[in-house]
């Protein structure tokens, strides 16, 4: 059995991931983990109320995502994953998977000028198209900081990275970065 490929979609909120990663996803006929997905689920399921609440699920819904990950890398399934994995957090989670399942990853790391990425969060937190259960309108002084802190690093881990500035959509070569994803390794679709 061939080596499987972990495709970790990564940056900071606004940055365009998920928009970025169902497309790899659908390109390559990959599935798909986003951890927005499980939070909201959990939203759903629990209810939701104000930051706090927000936290405790998504700190909860970190620890589906990375069960989930773990069993479809110990089926030997290749995979996208996307979530704003931070460097010091996420780096030693992934790469104890890696040394166990013996996986090859890419990262693709998403970026865009911090302007563009606060207007952009406060146009998704205010349009009514995000979950309510992520409150994003109470913390703009939150997330302002994180978006102004610069690029978002690398997570140190085994494996290649494929950058793309997501600052201007229409600019983004979409094949080029499945060129480079596909680049040294072959993987089997599931069709």
């Amino acid at each position: 059995m061939s080596q499987n490929l972990l495709i970790i979609v990564s940056g900071p909120p606004g940055a365009g991931k998920t928009t970025l990663a169902k497309r790899i996803a659908e390109e390559l006929g990959l599935p798909l983990l986003a951890r927005d997905d499980i939070k909201e689920l959990l939203f759903d399921t629990l209810g939701w109320s104000d930051r706090q609440w927000s936290k405790k699920l998504g700190l909860a819904s970190w620890r589906v995502l990375y069960h989930l990950l773990e069993e479809m890398l110990k089926a030997n399934q290749s995979l996208v994953v996307e979530s704003n994995f931070r460097r010091e957090l996420a780096s030693e989670e992934l790469s104890a998977l890696q040394r166990e399942y013996r996986f090859e990853t890419v990262q693709v790391l998403c970026k865009a000028d911090s302007e563009t990425l606060l207007k952009r969060f406060k146009q998704r937190a205010e349009s009514g198209e995000r979950h309510p259960g992520h409150v994003d309108r109470l913390n703009y002084d939150e997330f302002e900081a994180v978006l102004c802190q610069g690029d978002w690093d690398v997570l140190e881990i085994d494996g290649r990275v494929v950058t793309v500035d997501t600052t201007d959509f229409e600019a983004i070569d979409y094949d080029q970065i499945i060129n480079e994803i596909r680049a040294g390794k072959e993987f089997d679709r599931d069709e």
